[in-house]
């Protein structure tokens, strides 16, 4: 049984088909880096996979089961997705990360939230600072903690290290490869060819909508 698996999907936007006539499987444990000229479906393609956006035809399964089947907000708990530009919610960064257990009607875990802090190179007096006081790397970091405070089922990231310096990327990097291997499939939309190969063992590329290649690399 694939984890996600589309079938003949295909998506339209302002009369165009920016996903066209896709068939692709995501299995567990997968590592995908997806790569490609900038309009190639490539965040559409991740939209689809958390139902931010419905397939205009085609069918999108999660564990076998159509992907509309399921409650937006209870699927989004195991698929997450972080977005190439951060989305901050409320006023404050604590905000963005009671967000989370707000959504599963829980305490926020203060431990948790500070040992991301600290391994994102943040501290705890970012908490109550305004989001319109963040840096674009900042905001980025915040966006990605908020998304990692549970571990998904599967990982979806947009670009995530776009904003970031060499050492803040290679942290990102190795977060990721972390909750990879304690049992997330991760789906990661990169334009930098070093790390698309660093830890996938699979590239997609995507081009004008399509399938151009799936390159498996270990």
């Amino acid at each position: 049984m694939s984890l996600l698996k589309f079938q003949d999907v295909s998506f339209i936007g302002d009369s165009k088909a920016i996903v066209s006539k896709m068939d692709f499987a995501v299995e567990t444990g997968d590592y995908v880096s997806i790569v490609g000229p900038s309009g190639g479906g490539k965040s559409t393609f991740l939209k689809l996979c958390c139902h931010l956006i419905s397939p205009t035809s085609g069918t999108i399964l999660y564990k076998d089961k159509p992907i509309l089947e399921y409650d937006p907000l209870e699927l989004r708990k195991n698929i997450a997705y972080c977005f190439q530009t951060p989305h901050l919610f409320g006023k404050t960064v604590m905000d963005n990360f009671a967000f989370p257990y707000e959504m599963r009607k829980i305490n926020p875990d203060i431990k948790r939230i500070e040992e991301l802090l600290v391994i994102f190179n943040l501290d705890s007096s970012c908490l109550e600072r305004s989001i319109v006081n963040l840096s674009g790397g900042e905001k980025q970091r915040i966006a990605l903690i908020r998304t990692l405070l549970f571990q998904p089922e599967i990982l979806l990231l947009d670009e995530v290290t776009s904003a970031l310096d060499e050492q803040n990327t290679a942290t990102v990097e190795e977060v990721v490869k972390s909750f990879h291997g304690s049992g997330s499939s991760v789906l990661w939309v990169t334009h930098n060819p070093e790390q698309s190969k660093k830890n996938a063992n699979k590239v997609l590329t995507l081009e004008a909508g399509k399938i151009k290649s799936v390159e498996v690399l270990k």
